[in-house]
């Protein structure tokens, strides 16, 4: 199956240096997989989208984590956690609104089978399900996902270059009134060692005239079919790393997922859940429970990290983008008898031809 053209291959200069796939998958042992569910005789338009922070390994490794919220109209499950502990285990799991009970019971599942052992002993799950709202193309109160899709998404998880756009929970998404969608990207940066900061983003949010690319006012170009008056929708945030940081580089990392967003033009809008995940996959540390009194750490000093946050910026400014260079159109059913239509590869490329 031939891969579709992405923002790079359409000429738009992005700067920075990406990984091989320009994908978080760039970072080791990070694990990609969808459920993708999509039957318009059922107005049915939505999935689920899991990533493995080490992959399927059976032996319960935390990930060193930071969360941050620059609008807070949305959910991400274990933050609260995050936020205390500086750490997560298990999965990440991203789907529409109404869709977070049943991917957390499906993510809970995965865990007990995935980690029998830990489970035999006292021990519990909280995994990370994140949503966006996906009700203008998918009838999201049939409440079609289950938790079995969640775990077939979960077992589907792999290496390897990651599907865009209307793939898992990205389906039935919108992004400044273009399809939008699942989007990624990732950069390579070189403090004396050399580390990846890679970004996955599901985007559904903005109103076209605010949307921004490179600079240029895209939106302001590009004007027709138009769906929202206002701005009604979501950005979720996933920035993965291999470069060893602390909770607190981390949580920072995780706000320069804002200055992301922002580069495409979206002020953060009231009606916008725009929710953000930093993890590294460096330090592995058994579970708090089975390691011992004093442990050792590799961190980098925060007062060198700005390399680090511009990759960050520049990961998920690209990543929004290539979500919506993959849309395609797509009716409408809230209300029916509109199109959300692509941002379309060739008009959006003469914009930057000189």
């Amino acid at each position: 199956m031939t891969r579709p053209p992405r923002a790079r291959d359409l000429g738009l200069p992005f700067p920075g240096t990406p990984g091989p796939l320009n994908a978080i998958t760039d970072v080791p042992g990070v694990e990609v997989g969808f459920c993708t569910l999509t039957d318009p005789t059922r107005d049915l338009r939505t999935g689920v989208t899991a990533i493995l922070p080490r992959g399927k390994g059976t032996t319960p490794i935390p990930v060193t984590a930071g969360h941050y919220a620059l609008n807070g109209n949305g959910e991400m499950t274990g933050t609260h956690w995050i936020d205390d502990a500086g750490y997560f285990l298990g999965p990440v799991l991203i789907s529409n609104t109404h869709a977070i009970g049943a991917c957390h019971t499906g993510a809970v599942q995965w865990m007990i089978d995935t980690y029998a052992e830990h489970f035999a002993g006292v021990a519990w799950a909280m995994p990370v399900v994140a949503e966006t709202y996906d009700g203008i193309l998918n009838d999201i109160t049939r409440l079609s996902v289950t938790p079995d899709h969640a775990r077939a998404a979960l077992d589907a998880a792999g290496t390897g270059a990651v599907a865009e756009g209307s793939t898992g929970g990205g389906n039935g998404m919108i992004a400044y009134e273009f399809k939008g969608g699942t989007g990624t990207a990732s950069r390579r940066v070189d403090l004396g060692g050399e580390w990846t900061v890679a970004a996955l983003v599901q985007a559904n949010f903005g109103i076209r005239p605010w949307l921004t690319i490179l600079g240029k006012p895209v939106g302001q170009m590009l004007t027709g079919d138009r769906l929202l008056p206002r701005e009604t929708g979501s950005i979720i945030v996933i920035l993965a790393t291999d470069a060893p940081l602390s909770p607190l580089s981390l949580r920072a990392l995780a706000k320069r997922a804002a200055i992301g967003i922002g580069r495409t033009g979206t002020p953060g809008g009231n009606s916008s859940g725009d929710i953000f995940l930093a993890f590294t996959t460096a330090n592995p540390q058994p579970m708090a429970e089975r390691a011992r009194l004093l442990r050792q750490v590799t961190e980098l000093n925060p007062d060198h990290l700005d390399p680090i946050y511009l990759a960050a910026v520049e990961a998920v400014d690209e990543a929004v983008v290539n979500a919506m260079v993959a849309g395609e159109d797509v009716p409408t059913i809230k209300p029916r008898g509109k199109i959300c239509r692509a941002i379309g590869r060739e008009r959006l490329a003469a914009l930057f031809r000189d």
